[in-house]
């Protein structure tokens, strides 16, 4: 990806993230929802002329943190135009929130396996397939645990933050659907990743 692009998606970023800011529905909310997008974008600053990624994985985070930013403007569970969203699986309730922890699978697959293979962690490629799904897996429960955290020493932010809409299974299905979508990143991007591999590792020669 060259430089103009990854700058033009810093700039958008920077102003979708200066709208969320503006009028949040609950200002601790947003500022719990936004800030791994902010934390992502300063690391991705200081480390990209030790460690470039490819355009696929800044892609892919761009799009995160989009997510990520959206939602800590309205909070998940008010979102527009999500009421209906996979209403034939979760009726009743905004479901902004199932599309945030699906990327929160999609994205760390794509992450882990750049990292795996940029580093040489493994020989098989069916072990690092099975190591990226089971760390998603496992950054998605760590996430659980820090709304669970959140909720117990916070009253105001934690339903906001929370999102569970009285749903009992809620963070059951959070998990499955980034179980989803660090399967399908492996199914759906691999050949892309790899190939953007080759071409980045020919770029730093």
């Amino acid at each position: 990806m060259s430089v103009r692009v990854l700058w033009f998606l810093l700039v958008l970023f920077v102003v979708i993230l200066a709208w969320s800011a503006y009028q949040p529905y609950d200002l601790a909310t947003w500022a719990l929802e936004v800030s791994p997008a902010i934390l992502g974008a300063i690391i991705l600053l200081l480390t990209y002329r030790q460690f470039q990624l490819t355009g696929l994985l800044y892609m892919l985070i761009f799009l995160h943190a989009v997510v990520l930013v959206v939602g800590g403007h309205y909070t998940y569970a008010r979102v527009p135009y999500f009421d209906g969203f996979m209403s034939f699986i979760w009726p009743e309730r905004n479901n902004y929130d199932k599309l945030g922890h699906f990327m929160q699978g999609l994205v760390p697959a794509i992450l882990s396996r750049e990292l795996v293979i940029r580093f040489n962690v493994f020989n098989s490629r069916a072990w690092m397939n099975f190591f990226i799904v089971c760390f998603c897996l496992g950054f998605s429960a760590f996430y659980e645990l820090i709304e669970w955290w959140v909720a117990l020493l916070s009253d105001e932010a934690s339903e906001s933050f929370l999102g569970t809409q009285g749903y009992v299974w809620d963070t059951q299905s959070d998990m499955f659907l980034a179980l989803i979508g660090a399967v399908l990143a492996l199914v759906l991007f691999s050949r892309w990743h790899d190939r953007q591999l080759v071409q980045l590792r020919q770029e730093l020669v």
